[in-house]
C-alpha cells in the first residue's frame, strides 16, 4: 500500500509539474503575441504618420512665464503653415489671434526643416514667447508624382497648401480643430469661431463664396471663382459621374472649422488624397481659371457636406486688385477675420489695407524678412 500511495503521490507531482511548464509556456506564447501585435500596431502607426509627412514626436517649446502661468480653459488647437519667404506673415497671424482672445489657444505650426530654426528664433526673441505651440515637420517629397506640376499651378510648388488635408494626424488628440491661412488678421475673439457649432455627420465648416458679404469681394479679375466650374473642368468623365451642379456655390479653405472625430470616421483625409492623385492622370483641375491644386479636392469631397461659417469670420479678396475700393474702413473694421487671398499680399507694396496687417506684425530679429512699403517720393 505504502509502494502504491508513493507511486500515485509522484505521478501527482509529476503531473502538477507539466502543468506549470504548460502554464509558463503558455504565458510566455502570449507576451510574445502581445509583443508582436504591439510592436505591429507601432510600425503600422509610424507608416500612418511618415505617410501623412509628420515627424514624432511632436517638438514643444513652452515659454517659462507661460508655464508659470498659462491659460485655462478647453485648448483651441489652431493649425497654420509656415514657409520661410512668408513667415512675416505667420508672426502676424499669430500675434492677432493670441492678442484679440484669452482662450487657451495651441498652435501647431506646420513647416520645413530648414525653416524650424528661423521659425524658433522669431518664436523665443519677440513677445510671441508667451504664446504655446507645437512645430510639425512637412515632408515634401511625399508629394513627388501626386500633383500636377503645370506652370500655371501655383501652389504645385508650395506643398505646405496640402497640409490642411491632414489635419488629425497632426492633432490626433484634438476632437475639434481651426485651420488658417497665413495670410489672415483675426480681430475677433477665436473662441467664437471655435464654438461654432457643425451640423452632424459634416467634418467641417467653411466660408461659401456666394454670401452677401463675400458677393462684395467678388471683383474684376476674380471670374467664377464664386462657384465650381471655377474650378473643376465639367467636361471630364470622372467630374461628370459625381452628377455636381456647376454653379453651386464654391467655399474658401483659407478657414476651416473641422470636426476632426468625422474627419477620421468618413476617411477624408483618402478622398482628398485619391482626388488628388487623380489629377495628376486625368488633369480634372490644373487647367481652371482658378489655377488650384489645393481646394479642387476640397470642393469634391465637400460638396454640399459641409457646415457655414458666419461671413463676419473670413472676409476675403483683400489680395485681389481693387479690394481696397470695395471695402470701407468702417467695414474691416468691423470684420472678425481679414484675408488677402489673391497675388496682393499685406507684406507687399500693392496690397490693399496694409496698415490693418502692419499692427499685428513683429519684425523679424533675425532681419531677413522685411515687408515691403513704399517711400515718401515713391510713384
Amino acid at each position: 500500500m505504502l509502494r502504491v500511495g508513493g507511486t500515485h503521490e509522484a505521478v501527482v507531482m509529476t503531473l502538477r509539474r507539466v502543468n506549470v511548464v504548460i502554464l509558463v509556456l503558455l504565458a510566455l506564447a502570449f507576451l510574445i503575441i502581445v509583443q508582436r501585435n504591439l510592436l505591429n500596431l507601432s510600425d503600422f502607426l509610424h507608416k500612418e504618420n511618415t505617410d501623412a509627412g509628420v515627424v514624432l514626436p511632436f517638438e514643444s517649446e513652452l515659454s517659462p512665464d507661460l508655464r508659470l502661468e498659462p491659460r485655462k480653459g478647453e485648448e483651441i488647437p489652431v493649425l497654420i503653415t509656415a514657409a520661410e519667404d512668408r513667415l512675416g506673415a505667420v508672426v502676424a497671424a499669430m500675434n492677432s489671434v493670441y492678442s484679440n482672445s484669452k482662450a487657451n489657444v495651441v498652435f501647431h505650426i506646420v513647416t520645413l526643416n530648414d525653416t524650424v530654426d528661423h521659425l524658433k528664433v522669431w518664436l523665443s526673441k519677440t513677445t510671441l514667447k508667451n504664446i504655446k505651440y507645437k512645430i510639425v515637420i512637412f515632408k515634401p517629397e511625399l508629394l513627388n508624382g501626386k500633383i500636377s506640376k503645370e506652370p500655371q499651378t501655383l501652389d504645385a510648388e508650395k506643398p505646405l497648401t496640402f497640409a490642411r488635408y491632414y489635419l488629425p494626424l497632426y492633432i490626433p488628440e484634438a476632437e475639434k480643430a481651426i485651420y488658417l491661412d497665413d495670410d489672415i488678421i483675426v480681430q475677433g475673439d477665436i473662441q467664437e469661431l471655435y464654438e461654432i457649432t457643425l451640423k452632424p455627420g459634416h467634418a467641417a465648416a467653411f466660408s461659401d463664396d456666394c454670401d452677401s458679404v463675400s458677393a462684395k469681394g467678388i471683383i474684376r479679375g476674380a471670374g467664377n471663382q464664386n462657384n465650381y466650374i471655377g474650378f473643376l473642368d465639367f467636361k471630364k468623365e470622372a467630374i461628370k459621374k459625381l452628377g455636381m451642379r456647376a454653379n453651386t456655390c464654391s467655399f474658401n479653405p483659407g478657414v476651416i472649422i473641422a470636426n476632426l472625430t468625422e474627419w477620421k470616421n468618413q476617411n477624408i483625409t483618402g478622398q482628398l488624397k485619391h482626388w488628388k492623385e487623380l489629377n495628376t492622370k486625368e488633369d480634372l483641375y490644373s487647367n481652371t481659371l482658378a489655377e488650384s491644386v489645393t481646394t479642387p479636392p476640397l470642393l469634391i469631397v465637400f460638396y454640399k457636406r459641409h457646415s457655414t461659417i458666419d461671413p463676419m469670420w473670413h472676409i476675403r479678396h483683400l489680395g485681389l486688385t481693387g479690394a481696397g475700393n470695395r471695402y470701407s474702413p468702417q467695414f474691416v473694421k468691423a470684420a472678425k477675420l481679414l484675408h488677402w487671398n489673391g497675388h496682393y499680399k499685406p507684406w507687399g507694396r500693392t496690397s490693399s489695407f496694409t496698415e490693418v496687417w502692419d499692427k499685428w506684425y513683429i519684425p523679424d530679429p533675425t532681419g531677413k524678412f522685411h515687408p515691403v512699403r513704399k517711400h515718401i517720393g515713391d510713384k
